[in-house]
């Protein structure tokens, strides 16, 4: 029990020290770490999954952090300045059903800044916010972003 705890303190500690620095090059492993609650929602009449965000990824709330990933417009626009990337390609994005929503992330670029759709690989900088309440919104946004590496 005391190594496990000790073992979570570390990560923890890691985690907020690469976050500091703004190097965290493992940044959608971390934020992957989420399980699910399974409850009744009244509202929807239904059982829905309630995320379980661990406090590793915790951790980076409100941190500035770089994430790699794929853009997926949310606009029919060739340019926007909020847009969703994922960590996975388009066509195996959570909305396809290959992965869960821990892989993506809504983005709002800083100044409003347009950035052009491309299938390539794009790296971002920015204040990451965690959602773990709010069902109707990502679990991960970022704003103030910034592209860094396209």
């Amino acid at each position: 029990m005391k190594r496990g705890l000790l073992f979570l303190i570390l990560l923890i500690g890691v985690s907020q020290i690469k976050a500091q620095v703004g190097q965290t090059a493992n940044t959608w492993r971390t934020l992957s770490m989420v399980t699910y609650k399974t409850e009744f929602n009244e509202d929807w009449g239904m059982d829905i999954k309630i995320p379980r965000v661990s406090p590793v990824a915790m951790a980076l709330d409100g941190k500035e952090i770089e994430v790699e990933g794929f853009i997926i417009p949310l606009t029919g626009k060739v340019k926007q300045s909020h847009l969703m990337v994922s960590a996975l390609p388009k066509s195996m994005c959570f909305f396809c059903g290959a992965a869960g929503p821990e892989s993506a992330m809504e983005v709002f670029m800083k100044d409003k800044k347009e950035v052009a759709f491309t299938e390539k690989k794009v790296k971002f900088r920015g204040i990451l916010h965690i959602n773990p309440k709010d069902i109707n919104n990502l679990l991960y946004s970022m704003d103030q972003a910034i592209i860094i590496e396209e």
